[in-house]
């Protein structure tokens, strides 16, 4: 688990790709004082998994279904990423919950200041990713935890602090440029349970009495 607050910005050092597999040597330094084999990192948002570590760079495989899906296909040898470690117990818990499982991927539509904040605004590839983006809900950008402004019916808008952009490689995104989006677990926990019964096998499966109604019965819509 991971919470989107990014703790540095690496460096892609070198790209090995067969097909839609693709293995990322990326420098590194702060994240490096304790990585081990097998840890968790978050590259621009998406949970992969240490593979071989030195003192100053690491190595992680991306699967197909992770190139598919994300915007790790369109980086090269010098590109920036965003870098974050698995969550350690007991440490704070700034941001919002992330699990780094990418959703899929939308363009910046537009970059306006706003007195001390800059405003993006994001077209999401799959228009199916909107039942979960809402006003002052959360949101995970290149794997940074922000907070949804105002949603249309084709974007959703997100302020970005001067800190934000100054630890992050949203500050050297350009209009049209691809970005990863994953949204709040708990709204796609929250439609799951309310339509489990009604898709494909599981169908046959017993109704959990989790409803619409029930949930604004009880305070929870």
């Amino acid at each position: 688990m991971f919470t989107g607050l990014v703790e540095e910005i690496g460096e892609l050092h070198r790209i090995g790709r067969k097909g839609e597999a693709m293995v990322l040597s990326i420098s590194a330094s702060r994240i490096m004082n304790d990585l081990k084999l097998g840890d968790s990192v978050a590259v621009n948002g998406v949970c992969l998994t240490a593979t071989t570590i030195n003192t100053s760079q690491f190595t992680v495989d991306v699967m197909p279904e992770t190139y598919r899906r994300t915007n790790l296909k369109e980086l090269q040898a010098g590109s920036k990423v965003n870098l974050e470690r698995a969550m350690a117990a007991g440490a704070r818990f700034g941001g919002h919950i992330v699990q780094g499982h990418v959703d899929g991927t939308g363009y910046i539509r537009s970059i306006k200041e706003d007195q001390n904040a800059v405003v993006y605004e994001i077209t999401p590839s799959n228009a199916e990713l909107f039942k979960y983006i809402i006003p002052k809900g959360s949101i995970t950008l290149d794997g940074v935890s922000l907070t949804v402004v105002n949603v249309n019916e084709s974007s959703f808008t997100v302020s970005i602090i001067p800190h934000t952009l100054a630890e992050t490689i949203l500050a050297s995104k350009k209009v049209g440029a691809t970005i990863n989006i994953e949204n709040d677990v708990i709204g796609k926990y929250v439609d799951h349970l309310l339509h489990y019964g009604s898709r494909g096998a599981a169908s046959k499966e017993k109704s959990s009495g989790i409803s619409h109604e029930y949930l604004s019965e009880h305070g929870f819509a």
